[in-house]
């Protein structure tokens, strides 16, 4: 008896150092993680402040050389100049909303993904029709999983305006537990070389594989991506 009290003491004296180092470690990854997530506002602001900045000011020379040249070459090159301004403040923007942890839950990605939709679409003669279904706007969704859905979204943005010659397009978000599917599907003409190159396919499908989750597509009666992952 006192032998097997004593064996009983050892194994719980073990657990009690187990759990204590367990939580040491958890601890160490704990203050990680809010070393990286004040990193990444770091980043963020230094952004915000400088690049923004440099932007902004940028887009108002070339504004204000526009109206005090007349050459027409000029006023071309000006305009060229102004487009890649903007083009730089989006992706500035795209690349900001990225960094920020407080948009890692499926709410924050949802929503930023249907305004950025409604954005890219809204000088195109492509109607928008949005759904969402059981989507929990507090599940936490990873930084990567984040960007990587944002990315594909791009891609079959681009793929629908370019290719499809649609006049409608249809983005859905549903929830099933952890599991949790975006679709962007239109009624154009459908893709015929499933495999063939240039229209990012095979970055979509390695981007959901990264993140170990899938992309599928059907094209009947238009062109239907599925993207998945386990939350």
């Amino acid at each position: 008896m006192i032998y097997n009290r004593k064996q009983l003491l050892y194994l719980k004296e073990n657990q009690l150092k187990e759990s204590v180092h367990q939580n040491q470690l958890l601890q160490k990854e704990l203050e990680k993680q809010k070393l990286i997530e004040e990193e990444r506002k770091r980043i963020s602001h230094d952004m915000h402040d400088d690049l923004g900045a440099g932007i902004s000011a940028l887009k108002l020379q070339a504004e204000f050389l526009k109206l005090k040249i007349r050459d027409p070459e000029l006023q071309a090159d000006l305009n060229e100049l102004l487009k890649t301004s903007a083009e730089m403040n989006i992706s500035m923007r795209e690349m900001l909303w990225s960094l920020n942890a407080e948009h890692d839950t499926l709410g924050g990605f949802t929503e930023y993904a249907k305004l950025y939709t409604q954005n890219f679409l809204k000088r195109t003669p492509i109607l928008l029709d949005i759904k969402t279904k059981d989507i929990v706007k507090e599940t936490v969704i990873t930084t990567e999983q984040r960007r990587n859905l944002f990315l594909c979204l791009k891609e079959a943005l681009n793929n629908a305006y370019k290719h499809s010659r649609a006049d409608r397009l249809y983005l859905s978000f549903s929830q099933d537990e952890q599991e949790f599917t975006m679709e962007v599907s239109d009624n154009g003409i459908g893709i015929g070389n499933l495999t063939g190159e240039g229209n990012g396919l095979g970055n979509m499908k390695r981007r959901m594989q990264e993140q170990k989750g899938h992309c599928e597509i059907s094209t009947e009666n238009g062109t239907h991506l599925f993207f998945r992952i386990t939350l």
